[in-house]
């Protein structure tokens, strides 16, 4: 059977006997698409790139150009198999994390409106130093998270499921979470993780505390997230928000205490030499028959 591939780069190398399709030979919205067997979603896509792989009726393997995949699943058919990008937003995610962490903490924000207005005002912020940070999801780009946060003053609990490389069990989160000064949320988004930050657990939250998700909105239950943040008691970065993208007039943009990022945690220069490496290696691995790297689903069996 032949090997047709399509993504959005038309000069990826790809191994001898692999058809090449991109968007300069081949529109996802107009082309023929039934004949291509391994589909990698133009990034940023969204739902619309997703929604393609219903033309692709002898699609083998989904490769996902992002970590996440939980919006992948549904689009699944018996004999597919689906990968993610881990690895691709490591570095760009978890530097992310970091700057929002500084940002807020530091008060950049208001730098910029004092800015805007024209306006200096000197005060005391907080330092990242010192702090007790929680990383919530202990994957590659969580320990990514850990080491770029190794460099300060700061003490680093990580948590995972399996409690792995260092990290604790997630059944202890609870009752460390009130000790926490800064909580990162990097995990996936799933039935178990879904409003993962409830009321309930942003009550326990230490007075003063910061929330900063590079993970998923819908893991934060939004209205809660608002009673607490007009409440002054703690503050959020986020990256991601629930609804996304946040509509004009959400009750969250003028929430107190929240810097918003509009998604961008893996949207930088550091994505596609990244996603275009793990792309041409899987490639070679299809091409090969060999088992690929980052499988969520296996459809081969």
């Amino acid at each position: 059977m032949a090997k047709v591939v399509w993504t959005q780069w038309d000069d990826i190398h790809v191994p001898q006997g692999v058809t090449k399709l991109s968007p300069i030979n081949t529109p996802l919205e107009s082309a023929d698409l039934s004949e291509i067997n391994f589909y990698v979603p133009p990034y940023m896509g969204s739902r619309p790139a997703l929604e393609r792989t219903k033309a692709m009726g002898h699609l083998e393997v989904l490769q996902m150009p992002n970590a996440g995949y939980d919006d992948a699943l549904e689009f699944l058919r018996p004999g597919m198999t689906l990968c993610n990008g881990r690895g691709i937003h490591d570095a760009s995610t978890a530097e992310l994390a970091v700057g929002l962490t500084i940002a807020s903490l530091r008060g950049f924000p208001d730098f910029v409106r004092s800015q805007e207005k024209g306006e200096w005002k000197h005060g005391r912020y907080q330092s990242i130093n010192d702090k007790r940070i929680g990383i919530v999801g202990f994957g590659s780009i969580g320990q990514t998270i850990a080491r770029n946060l190794s460099g300060f003053d700061v003490e680093v609990i990580g948590f995972s499921k399996s409690g792995r490389d260092g990290s604790r069990t997630m059944s202890e989160f609870d009752t460390l979470l009130p000790s926490l000064d800064v909580v990162i949320l990097i995990l996936p988004l799933n039935d178990e993780s879904r409003r993962f930050f409830d009321a309930q657990r942003l009550a326990k939250m230490k007075d003063g505390a910061l929330l900063v998700n590079v993970a998923r909105g819908a893991i934060i239950d939004t209205d809660a997230l608002i009673k607490e943040l007009n409440s002054g008691r703690i503050t959020a970065a986020l990256d991601v928000t629930d609804p996304e993208p946040l509509p004009a007039g959400h009750a969250l943009w003028s929430a107190k205490g929240v810097l918003i990022a509009p998604h961008v945690g893996g949207n930088t220069s550091a994505f596609e030499p990244r996603a275009r490496k793990l792309v041409e290696s899987q490639l070679k691995r299809w091409a090969a028959g060999e088992k690929l790297e980052n499988i969520i689903v296996d459809g081969s069996h």
